[in-house]
C-alpha cells in the first residue's frame, strides 16, 4: 500500500515531534480520514522525505512523529525551465501540473502579445498561489522531493534579461526545422520558450531569436500549447534527462 505524501514548510527534523496545521492538517483528517497511528511521508521540499506516524488529532491540527530521513533519488538531473505562455481556463493548472510530474525545476508563465488572459498584480498573486499549490500537490503525488519554483506572471519583453545564457534555449516553432533530439546540451540545463494560444507574433519570435533561442519543432502538426508543453518536456527528459 502507498503511503500518503504531505508537504509541509520548515526543516524537518528525525526524532521530533511536529505539529501539523492548516491544508496539511485538514488534507490528512477530512480528505484522507487518517487515524492515530497511520503512517506517512512528509518532505519539506529540501530533497529528501521522512517517515512519520500520527500520534493524535486536536483542533485544526495533526501531530506527527518524524522519523529517519531518506533521499529516493526522483529528482531529475536535467535543469529544466518551461517558459509557458498563460493560457485560458484550466490549461494552464493542468500545464502546471504534468510539468511539475515530468520533473521541470522552474516555471515561468508569459504573458505575451496574443494572451488571451490578461492579468492585474492581483490577479496575478492570486494565480501564482494558486499555481504554487497545483505544484505542491503534484510533487505530492509524483513522489518529488523538491517543488519547481512557479514564477508569477511576466511580461515577454521583461522575460528575456532573466535567462540563463549558459542554457540552451528552444523556441519551439512549427516553422522550424531542427528537432529536438538534434539538439546541443549546454552545461546550464535547458529553457523551452511556448507560446499561448495562437503563438508568439512575428516580433516575438525574432526577439527569441536575438535572445539566443533556437528554434525547434515537434513534428508536422500543429498542436495546442498544453500538449506542446508536455510533448516538449517529455521528449526533453527522454532526451537528456531520466525517462
Amino acid at each position: 500500500m502507498r503511503l500518503t505524501r504531505v508537504h509541509v514548510a520548515g526543516p524537518l527534523v528525525a526524532g521530533s515531534r511536529r505539529t501539523l496545521e492548516g491544508d496539511a492538517a485538514n488534507h490528512i483528517a477530512r480528505v484522507l480520514r487518517l487515524r492515530p497511528g497511520d503512517a506517512l511521508t512528509l518532505f519539506d521540499g529540501g530533497g529528501g522525505e521522512h517517515a512519520a506516524r500520527i500520534e493524535e488529532f486536536r483542533k485544526g491540527a495533526v501531530v506527527v512523529t518524524v522519523a529517519e530521513r531518506s533521499a529516493p533519488g526522483r529528482e531529475s538531473p536535467l535543469h529544466l525551465t518551461l517558459a509557458q505562455g498563460v493560457s485560458r481556463g484550466e490549461r494552464m493548472d493542468w500545464v502546471v501540473q504534468k510539468a511539475t510530474e515530468l520533473g521541470v525545476s522552474r516555471v515561468v508563465p508569459l504573458l505575451t502579445e496574443r494572451s488571451v488572459v490578461k492579468l492585474d498584480s492581483r490577479q496575478s498573486q492570486r494565480k501564482l498561489q494558486h499555481w504554487q499549490g497545483i505544484a505542491v500537490a503534484a510533487c505530492e503525488q509524483s513522489g518529488r522531493t523538491r517543488i519547481p519554483a512557479i514564477d508569477a506572471p511576466l511580461a515577454l519583453a521583461e522575460f528575456w534579461g532573466e535567462v540563463d545564457t549558459r542554457a540552451t534555449r528552444l523556441l519551439l516553432s512549427p516553422q522550424a526545422s531542427l528537432r529536438i533530439a538534434e539538439l546541443p546540451r549546454a552545461p546550464g540545463g535547458i529553457v523551452v520558450l511556448i507560446g499561448p494560444e495562437g503563438g508568439l507574433a512575428e516580433a516575438e519570435q525574432r526577439a527569441a531569436l536575438a535572445a539566443g533561442f533556437i528554434g525547434a519543432r515537434l513534428g508536422p502538426r500543429v498542436l495546442r500549447t498544453e500538449t506542446a508543453a508536455i510533448a516538449a518536456l517529455t521528449l526533453l527528459q527522454q532526451h537528456f534527462g531520466d525517462i
